[in-house]
């Protein structure tokens, strides 16, 4: 990797191909290239790769806090990074006992075990409903990924899967959800899971998440990298170079003629930041379109230092490395509901994770590291800590004795960070139904611009957010196809003298 200014870009020798940011998706599409025989450079503007895959020490040099992403069942499933092949690259993705928890008052709570039937067991009168909604979809868990990880243009290989999903988000995604269950234990436990979606509830899209990364929950869990996120994106930098990539930190792209003499330029930007770079060259009618795209709620997110495990009133809580901390049903609906309008929602929904419980390696000496973040509106200025301090310690009394520092980072200092998160944005674009399906506009190839051997390959084009670098990788697939006549995908797997990535402070590292 090299660093050096955005000028150095305007009058350099002739390359294949540049993409510009390094998120997951970039660096998925800058593998793909590189994999076809494509001279490629990835241009990154910050100081270190990955975008949402950092991971860095904040307040001790023994404890590693992810900085965006944490957890990533879509990279467990993701078929970019199954032919990519994780394990085979040193790359160990941990589920622990429970995927997610859901603490409600008194002391109760459900827990999403990866066992189904513990699962079932636990949520009583509910189990049996809750076994016939998860069941039949584990079956069928790599073409559900196949079909909701795509370019949502193609055909999928059986009906019976989008029968299968269609049917499950229509009960859970519109007001028949507040009649599936019996107890509100079930209800708020799936209803978490559809506040992924960071938007008005009940909606089709929560129904489809909560579907999808529900089921996920029971077959190949919710997993952390061994060693934080950051893993992720250095196997991806490691495999661009081995295949005669270059990547380039402290290298921001303000206008479309620093790349010139690039056959093929692909962005992993938000629309927002394309259009500015592109500036006049973009046709007005497709310029509207882009600014007609819809940002969501932000993300206020808080890093905490700690001494110990969670406290949780209810322990089986801790058993579980995500949380979700919205209340009852009916409260999650209102409060999200409120803030995809733009307004407080009092209490938000507060969502944690502690990679401590499913990677013990984390934790050092006593310290480790709890993420957590709150759902406001977009634009959010406030101190998030307090916020989101108060709302663990509704459901873990004496949280606030653990911490040993903390840091926040509001809406607008997310955007400061990285501006594809708009006002906050950590989803790159609302995710609404119109939104999801005709990601940034309505176009047959999503990720081609009308300007000539330009891309979009950011989340904010098919299939969305989420760590699985399709977006990425079908992006530059369209890029093989148009512009080099490669109709056959590269293989992804490693070679055979690819070095395994280790996490920092491992014995190998």
């Amino acid at each position: 990797m090299t660093g050096g200014a955005a000028a150095r870009y305007a009058t350099g020798r002739h390359r294949d191909a540049v993409v510009v940011g390094s998120g997951p998706n970039g660096l998925a599409a800058a593998v793909t290239l590189a994999r076809a025989g494509l001279t490629v450079e990835v241009l990154e503007a910050g100081e270190e790769i990955g975008g949402g895959l950092r991971t860095v020490s904040l307040f001790d040099s023994d404890v590693r806090h992810d900085i965006c992403s944490a957890v990533h069942p879509l990279a467990a499933v993701s078929p970019f990074f199954r032919r990519f092949d994780l394990p085979a690259r040193g790359i160990d993705l941990l589920p622990p006992m429970a995927s997610y928890a859901h603490p409600l008052s008194h002391g109760r709570a459900a827990v999403a075990y990866r066992d189904l039937e513990r699962t079932c067991e636990s949520l009583g009168p509910d189990g049996g409903r809750w076994r016939r909604l998860m069941g039949p979809l584990l079956a069928h868990s790599t073409d559900i990924g196949e079909l909701l990880l795509s370019d949502f243009r193609s055909l999928p290989t059986s009906l019976r899967v989008p029968f299968m999903l269609a049917h499950r988000t229509l009960k859970h995604g519109t007001r028949a959800a507040s009649h599936t269950f019996a107890t509100e234990e079930a209800a708020a436990l799936l209803t978490g899971v559809a506040t992924h979606a960071v938007g008005r509830l009940p909606s089709l899209v929560g129904g489809g998440i909560s579907v999808f990364l529900g089921h996920l929950a029971h077959s190949r869990g919710w997993p952390v990298p061994r060693g934080g996120s950051r893993v992720l994106a250095a196997a991806m930098a490691q495999d661009i170079t081995r295949h005669g990539g270059v990547l380039h930190t402290g290298a921001r792209v303000t206008d479309l003629r620093q790349l010139h003499g690039a056959r093929v330029v692909l962005f992993d930007t938000s629309p927002r930041e394309f259009s500015v770079i592109a500036g006049a060259r973009l046709p007005r009618r497709y310029c509207a379109q882009l600014r007609r795209f819809r940002y969501g709620p932000a993300a206020a997110k808080v890093d905490f230092l700690v001494t110990e495990p969670v406290p949780w009133a209810n322990p089986e809580v801790g058993t579980a490395g995500t949380v979700h901390l919205g209340g009852t049903q009916a409260q999650i609906h209102r409060r999200e509901s409120h803030v995809a309008h733009g307004r407080d929602a009092g209490e938000p929904f507060v969502l944690l994770v502690d990679p401590s419980v499913a990677d013990p390696s984390r934790t050092h000496a006593g310290k480790r590291p709890v993420w957590a973040y709150a759902h406001v509106p977009n634009g959010y200025a406030g101190d998030p800590v307090p916020l989101v301090r108060a709302r663990i310690e509704k459901y873990a009394p004496g949280f606030g004795d653990t911490v040993r520092a903390a840091r926040g980072i509001n809406g607008v200092e997310y955007e400061n960070y990285n501006p594809n998160y708009v006002g906050g944005d950590i989803g790159a674009g609302a995710l609404t139904v119109r939104q999801t399906l005709l990601r940034p506009t309505a176009r047959w190839d999503p990720y081609r611009t009308p300007l000539p051997g330009v891309y979009l390959c950011s989340a904010s084009t098919p299939p969305g957010p989420g760590v699985h670098g399709m977006s990425g990788h079908l992006a530059a697939l369209s890029a093989l196809r148009r512009e080099f006549g490669i109709t056959t995908p590269p293989s992804l797997a490693p070679d055979q003298n690819t070095t395994a990535v280790h996490p920092p402070g491992s014995a190998d590292a």
